[in-house]
C-alpha cells in the first residue's frame, strides 16, 4: 500500500501548474505551490500500470468508480489538469483498438447508435426544447441555451442564402430542428440522413406533428449512400457529424458532398477540429464516443482545395461550445437524482466528466469548433459582404 501511494503522488507531482491537494488514505499533501485551487480525495489506489499506460484513461475510470473524489469546482479541476495536457501519459501502442477502430459502415453505425440512441427521453432531460445536441449561438449574453439554440440555426440558414424550394440535405441531421425550420422559413425541401434509430423515429413524429410530410424528408442511412440515390441539392450542411466520420473518410465525405451538391451550390461545416491530427484520448472513445476523430482545420480545407469547393468564410465558435456544455451540464445536475435511479451513479459520474471535460476542452483552446462556408466551384452571383 505504502510503495502504491508514494508511486501515486510522486506521479500526480507532474501537474504542478495549479496548486491543490491530495488527501490519499488519511493523509495530505500539496502539489505545487500556493494557495490550493481545489481537492482531490483518493480512497482506493489507481495502479501505477494504469497511470503510465493511459492519465486521462485511469483517472477517468476511479472518477467513475468514486475511487477518486473532487472537493471543489469540477470544471476548474479538468481544466487545470487540461492545460498540462503535455504531461499525460499515453502507451499508444497498448491503446490502438481504441485509438484506431475499423472505420467501416458496419463499426460506424454502432458507434454512432451507442451514444445517440440511449434514449430519446433520456436526452429530453437536460437537452433544450429543439433537442439541438451541437454548439448554441448566444447572440446576447442573456440568451437562454434554447435561444441561443435557435440563433444557431437562423445563423446557419443565414449563411445559406436560402430562396423558396431549394433542396436541402443535412448530412447527421439528428432530429431534424435545421430541416424544420428550414421548410417553414424559407419554403426550401429538405432532406435528412441519421444513422441513430431513435433520432430517426421522433424525426418522423415532429414531421408528422408540424405538417411538413413532402417538404421534410429524413432518412436511416449512411452518408456514403447519398449519390445512389440520384439526389442533387442546392445547398448541404452537416453540423456536428464530421467528428464520426474517421480520417481515413474524410476524402470520401467531401467527396460525396461534391457529388450531391449541385454547381455553384453552397456547402456549410460545423464541426469540433482539434490541432495536432492524432487521437489521444483513450477515456473519451472508450466511454462516450467510440471512433470519434476531430480533424485540423488544416486538413479539411486541403481535402476541399483538392475537390471543387472554395471557401467563403470561416468563424470559430469555441466560447459558445464551451458556454453551451456547461448549459447542459447544469441541466444535467438537476436530473442527477432520475438519471442514477435508471442508468446508475458511475453512469452519471461519466456524463458529468464528459460534459465538464469538454467544457474546459473548449475554454482553454485545447479544441475548437468552426463553421466554413464553401462554393462547388465559383460563384458570382452571391453578395459580395457578409450577407448573413
Amino acid at each position: 500500500m505504502q510503495i502504491l501511494d508514494d508511486f501515486l503522488v510522486h506521479y500526480l507531482q507532474r501537474f504542478d501548474k495549479y496548486p491543490f491537494e491530495l488527501d490519499l488514505h488519511g493523509k495530505t499533501y500539496t502539489i505545487g505551490e500556493g494557495k490550493p485551487a481545489f481537492r482531490v480525495i483518493v480512497h482506493k489506489d489507481i495502479p501505477k500500470s494504469e497511470l503510465l499506460s493511459s492519465t486521462s484513461l485511469s483517472l477517468g475510470e476511479a472518477y467513475m468508480r468514486g475511487d477518486l473524489e473532487i472537493d471543489g469546482d469540477l470544471f476548474t479541476v479538468i481544466r487545470c489538469l487540461l492545460e498540462q495536457m503535455s504531461r499525460f501519459a499515453l502507451d499508444r501502442e497498448k491503446f490502438n483498438y481504441l485509438l484506431y477502430p475499423s472505420e467501416d459502415k458496419k463499426t460506424q453505425k454502432e458507434e454512432v447508435s451507442s451514444h445517440y440512441d440511449l434514449g430519446n427521453d433520456f436526452y429530453k432531460l437536460w437537452l433544450d426544447p429543439t433537442l439541438s445536441y451541437s454548439c448554441a449561438f448566444f447572440k446576447k449574453d442573456t440568451d437562454t441555451l434554447e435561444e441561443a439554440q435557435k440563433n444557431k440555426v437562423r445563423h446557419i440558414l443565414d449563411k445559406l442564402y436560402l430562396a423558396k424550394d431549394m433542396t436541402l440535405l443535412d448530412i447527421g441531421c439528428g432530429w431534424g430542428f435545421l430541416l424544420m425550420e428550414a421548410a417553414k422559413q424559407y419554403g426550401v425541401k429538405g432532406f435528412g440522413c441519421t444513422l441513430s434509430k431513435e433520432q430517426y423515429a421522433m424525426g418522423q413524429e415532429r414531421i408528422k406533428k408540424l405538417g411538413l410530410e413532402g417538404r421534410v424528408e429524413i432518412a436511416l442511412m449512411d452518408y456514403r449512400d447519398l449519390p445512389a440515390t440520384g439526389q442533387r441539392f442546392d445547398r448541404v450542411v452537416s453540423v456536428g457529424m464530421l467528428e464520426h466520420v474517421g480520417r481515413s473518410q474524410y476524402e470520401t465525405y467531401m467527396d460525396v458532398v461534391d457529388k450531391v451538391l449541385k454547381n455553384q451550390g453552397l456547402f456549410l461545416l460545423h464541426y469540433i477540429d482539434g490541432r495536432d491530427e492524432r487521437n489521444s484520448n483513450p477515456w473519451m472513445r472508450k466511454y462516450i464516443f467510440p471512433g470519434g476523430t476531430l480533424p485540423s482545420l488544416a486538413e479539411i480545407i486541403k481535402l476541399a482545395y483538392m475537390g471543387s469547393f472554395q471557401l467563403l468564410d470561416v468563424e470559430s465558435l469555441r466560447r459558445h461550445y464551451s458556454r453551451t456544455l456547461m448549459c447542459w451540464y447544469h441541466n444535467f445536475e438537476k436530473v442527477h437524482t432520475q438519471v442514477a435511479a435508471d442508468r446508475g451513479e458511475e453512469f452519471v459520474r461519466m456524463w458529468d466528466l464528459y460534459l465538464c471535460g469538454c467544457a474546459a476542452a473548449f475554454y482553454i483552446g485545447y479544441i475548437d469548433v468552426h463553421q466554413l462556408l464553401f462554393t462547388k466551384g465559383t460563384n458570382n452571383d452571391l453578395p459580395m459582404v457578409r450577407w448573413f
